[in-house]
């Protein structure tokens, strides 16, 4: 079963562009289309592929944006202008592209997100930025629809099949309000999109994605979009991960969390820590706690997105093996507000009044 390891717990670091995986003392490093590196791994990684947003620095996508026959897989500048987002390269205006693209997170000359040497960024013949998909094209390029070719040569390529990567962390949504995720002002303006275009293009993202979610699943792999991150029990994850159990909601949170139908047990649960990731947070032992009385059979706990370039502070009590649960969470009597449940080799308490969680070794025999 994938990460059967999480029944002893799963540990996950996410720093944005420069995700760690954590599983008990193994690091994973993920990279924008494959893996950077990979100490003392288990052939356990993750890819961060963007859903939204088409980067001419990477092969399979440059190719489309430089064949004129893949045009209606991406949106245009509509009109003519003037447009928050420019058409031509800021150094070589004589590169240009009608297809729409802002300069949020590309690298630059000389200066960027990524430093370019002279004479420029090389993004091919085209210049660099953040290209968008048409999710609601239907126009078939080479015997194939943008559908298969974003599930099957965009992210399930010949990297995300590759028996070192378990899993994807997939970027951006679409919705009615354009709010896309890291998009400049203007954005959908500049391509001319309409209420009912954002409507319908929201409709036809859901679909594809719903096709990559299975494809995804059939591969063996998972998706950190797939995870509970709290919230509505059928919501997508989210990147900032947070405690969901907090001192003041303690009772209320875990009597709904402590049933079988659950989000907590019938999905993939991330459990976010308290404090700074620098440092040992006095709520450690509560979070712990509370992450094994509601966690199900797939859970994760850790940072979400926090930044690269950080330092982890990792608990000792994170080596220790607390079992397998034998039972649901329960709270031992109705209104005490305190919640017990039993693992094979512990014991774990929360007693929301005190804001205490407790956690007891059993002897092994």
């Amino acid at each position: 079963t994938l990460f059967s390891v999480l029944y002893r717990y799963v540990v996950i670091i996410a720093v944005g562009m420069c995700v760690q995986l954590i599983i008990d003392d193994f690091f994973f490093f993920q990279a924008e289309d494959g893996i950077r590196d990979a100490q003392e791994s288990r052939g356990l990684g993750d890819v961060y592929k963007r859903q939204v947003y088409g980067y001419p620095w990477y092969t399979s996508v440059r190719k489309t944006l430089e064949d004129p026959a893949y045009a209606p897989w991406y949106f245009k500048f509509a009109g003519k202008g003037p447009w928050y987002s420019k058409k031509c390269d800021a150094v070589d205006p004589t590169l240009c592209s009608d297809l729409y693209h802002s300069q949020e997170q590309s690298p630059g000359y000389p200066h960027g997100d990524g430093d370019c040497a002279a004479p420029r960024c090389d993004c091919g013949e085209v210049p660099c930025g953040f290209y968008i998909w048409n999710h609601s094209s239907t126009v078939i390029v080479n015997n194939q629809s943008f559908q298969d070719w974003f599930v099957h040569d965009y992210v399930l390529n010949e990297v995300g099949t590759s028996p070192l990567v378990s899993g994807f962390f997939w970027d951006d949504v679409w919705n009615p309000e354009c709010n896309i995720h890291d998009q400049v002002p203007h954005t959908c303006e500049d391509m001319g999109l309409t209420q009912q275009d954002l409507a319908q293009l929201t409709l036809d993202y859901r679909k594809n994605m719903g096709a990559l979610r299975e494809a995804t699943l059939s591969a063996g792999k998972f998706a950190w979009q797939m995870m509970w991150t709290g919230g509505d029990p059928y919501s997508i994850g989210g990147t900032g991960l947070g405690p969901l159990v907090d001192s003041q909601n303690c009772a209320t949170q875990l009597r709904s969390l402590c049933n079988a139908s659950s989000p907590a047990q019938t999905r993939a649960m991330a459990f976010g820590l308290s404090g700074s990731p620098e440092e040992r947070n006095p709520d450690l032992l509560q979070d712990l706690a509370n992450f094994l009385l509601i966690r199900g059979p797939y859970s994760w706990l850790g940072w979400g997105w926090n930044g690269c370039s950080r330092e982890y502070y990792f608990p000792p009590e994170f080596n220790q093996d607390y079992g397998q649960p034998t039972e649901l969470c329960r709270e031992t009597e109705i209104g005490s507000q305190v919640f017990t449940r039993e693992f094979d080799k512990s014991s774990v308490t929360m007693d929301c009044k005190a804001w205490k969680g407790t956690i007891t070794m059993k002897s092994q025999s």
